[in-house]
Order: C-alpha cells, then sequence, then structure tokens
C-alpha cells in the first residue's frame, strides 16, 4: 500500500491554507508535544459540548506530530479514548501527547486533554506504525 505523506498545506489540523482547518500549532513542553485548543460553537455536538470526533482528531494529530517532529513517519493503526469530562466549548484546552514505547516498526502513543483548570478530561492511548520515509509504503 502507497502511502502519500507530503505536506500541502491542507492539513485538517494544522494546514495553513485550510480555509476550514483549525490551524494549531505546536511545542515541545518538557517531555511532551503540545498544542491548546478552544473550540469554538461550530465544533459542538451537544449545546456547549466540543464534539468528541473532533476531540479524537486532535489527540491523534498530537500524537502524531510528536514522531514527526523527532523525524519518524508513522500512521495510526489503532487509538482509544477514555472520556473522563465533556471538553466544554470556548475554553483554551491543553493537548499533550508522548512516546510510551517503540518495539521495531510499532509505536506506543499517550495522549491527554486538559482543561484550563487543570483537570483531566480525555486520556487516549494509540499504536502507530512506521513507513518508510522514502518510499512512502506501509513498512
Amino acid at each position: 500500500m502507497t502511502v502519500s505523506v507530503t505536506g500541502d498545506g491542507m492539513c485538517f489540523c494544522c494546514g495553513e491554507r485550510n480555509p476550514i482547518g483549525l490551524h494549531l500549532t505546536f511545542a515541545w513542553e518538557d517531555e511532551e508535544y503540545v498544542t491548546y485548543f478552544t473550540a469554538k460553537p461550530e465544533h459542538q455536538s451537544y449545546n456547549g459540548i466540543t464534539h468528541g470526533g473532533l476531540v479524537s482528531t486532535v489527540l491523534d494529530e498530537v500524537m502524531g506530530r510528536v514522531l514527526s517532529q523527532t523525524g519518524i513517519f508513522a500512521l495510526t493503526a489503532r487509538m482509544d479514548l477514555r472520556l473522563r469530562l465533556s471538553v466544554p466549548i470556548g475554553e483554551r484546552v491543553r493537548y499533550a501527547g508522548r512516546v510510551v514505547k517503540r518495539r521495531g516498526k510499532v509505536i506506543d502513543m499517550a495522549a491527554t486533554a486538559h482543561l484550563p483548570d487543570g483537570r483531566l478530561a480525555v486520556e487516549a492511548t494509540a499504536r502507530f506504525l512506521t513507513v518508510d520515509s522514502s518510499r512512502m509504503e506501509v513498512k
């Protein structure tokens, strides 16, 4: 299977050219790679609550970006979420990702979403599979 991982600025999460994208920016904070996102009303499911699929998308992105920022090209193979608290619309939420374990082409990741008061809202774990960056094929 051939996979293209070339950037064209249209990534939904971080693409600068995507007119409906989230335009996330990322930075290292200690051992975690972090982004902050404030959901708008158009990002909600129930009134005042960020859609869980969007929260999942941001968590997936922050985990994937940890790897790409360290020169590892990988794709999400599996992801599990534990929703502890609703993520409110209009609040700046901290999303952070980190590597848990690496075994050959398999990399286990973890990510969290914390509310502004520090409470843990969502936990994610994921398994990523590395791809050959020169041929962009799944290994």
